[in-house]
């Protein structure tokens, strides 16, 4: 089971973004990679050629992956960032949770 998936709020905690403590929704996950694309962070400028989806081309800004180790999970319950655990339940399930001393809430 992945610690970052799709839809969670991250916090960026290394790189240019550090600094205004920036959050995002992560939107897309590479686990082989262990990168992730988070939503307004770590833009960058792709010159593309005219396509029949694009016929003018030109500059487009798009968000690029960033290493999974530079974001840190957003724990919904106490809206702070946390490690994340992993407890298997009693039926065998998986589920993430959140590793702050008092909170301890599945996420």
């Amino acid at each position: 089971m992945k610690k970052i998936q799709k839809n969670d709020t991250v916090l960026i905690i290394s790189g240019k973004h550090r600094l205004e403590k920036k959050r995002g929704r992560v939107l897309k996950v590479f686990p082989k990679k262990n990168q992730v694309i988070v939503e307004g962070v770590n833009i960058i400028k792709r010159h593309t050629r005219p396509t029949q989806d694009l016929p003018q081309g030109g500059i487009i800004e798009k968000e690029a992956p960033i290493h999974i180790s530079n974001v840190k999970l957003i724990c919904p319950k106490c809206n702070r960032p946390t490690r994340v655990g992993l407890r298997v339940l009693d039926d065998g399930s998986k589920v993430r949770v959140c590793k702050l001393a008092d909170c301890g809430e599945m996420i």
